[in-house]
């Protein structure tokens, strides 16, 4: 049985989940919700950098067991895949459903159904994957499937190019667990191969933040993860992910108790066998020596 009550519950009977609601809404005419500030009317259907309109695209969902081992629990994370992506990464492993028009559109009402049918199933967490480009929208289905009894935690699992004002303002106190990847430590890298403007740089900030709002991850006594920042890092052949300066700012500047899980299962997907230098797996060595590099730091919660 959940014991742990998310504090958005207590922002929905404090009327604080509705103001924020309506202020998020109210900016998808003029779109600022990432770093892109494409300042597309998305409640005219003008798109911008990440393709998203006025409603949710939804691509799946379901209990997912191959989530870590804090999420995934015995019954699953409670994962909704969202269609589209503020990044384009030329070696997206899901660009089926972040580079294309894949999923189906559907309104506030119907993604309260689908949260409410993951906690059905017993389901740890609702875990939103690619959520940056839908806050306004998760922002509304929330209202309406807390009225209706929702009461799991929620992940922000994002690609990590996560507008640090906009956590601020808008999901402070929303979000249990945030999971979201620090791809680069490189600004050069980050802009050739997810195709954004000043990656380390947005996502520190981003991470500081998430951070400062949700500390350190902490479990129950079954080991599920109940708050808390989760840091995925995927490791690139020749290093290309900057894996040194990654870890470095994790454990200068944001704790050397955060939980990462520094990830083996690169491969050559979507358009990475244009690029000759990511047209390979990694191999055993490179991994090995990221790990050493984030050990010798002090970062000890290593997944």
């Amino acid at each position: 049985m959940n014991k742990y009550k998310p504090n958005y519950l207590e922002l929905f009977k404090s009327g604080e989940l509705k103001k924020r609601t309506d202020k998020a809404k109210k900016q998808l005419d003029d779109c600022n919700f990432c770093p892109h500030l494409c300042g597309s009317n998305r409640l005219n259907n003008e798109f911008g950098f990440c393709k998203g309109g006025k409603k949710t695209r939804v691509y799946s969902y379901s209990p997912h067991m191959g989530e870590e081992d804090p999420l995934r629990g015995t019954s699953g994370s409670g994962t909704i895949f969202f269609g589209r992506c503020n990044l384009h990464c030329i070696f997206c492993q899901n660009s089926d459903i972040s580079q294309s028009n894949s999923g189906t559109e559907i309104e506030a009402s119907q993604l309260a159904d689908i949260m409410l049918d993951l906690q059905n199933l017993d389901c740890h967490n609702i875990n939103l994957v690619s959520p940056s480009h839908f806050i306004p929208q998760i922002l509304e289905a929330l209202l309406f499937a807390v009225q209706r009894g929702l009461c799991l935690p929620l992940v922000y699992n994002s690609g990590g190019y996560d507008s640090a004002d906009i956590l601020k303002e808008i999901l402070d106190g929303v979000i249990d667990i945030y999971m979201p990847d620090m791809k680069y430590g490189s600004q050069k890298n980050g802009q050739k191969y997810s195709k954004v403007k000043n990656y380390p740089q947005v996502n520190f900030k981003a991470v500081k933040e998430m951070h400062r709002q949700v500390g350190d991850l902490s479990l129950d006594e079954r080991g599920i993860a109940r708050r808390g920042l989760l840091v995925r890092h995927l490791v690139l052949p020749q290093n290309l992910a900057n894996s040194f300066t990654v870890f470095e700012f994790l454990a200068q500047q944001i704790s050397k108790n955060t939980y990462l899980n520094i990830m083996t299962q690169y491969h050559p997907a979507h358009k990475a066998h244009y690029y000759p230098e990511l047209n390979r797996c990694i191999t055993r060595d490179e991994y090995i020596e990221a790990v050493k590099m984030a050990r010798k730091l002090g970062l000890k919660r290593l997944d």
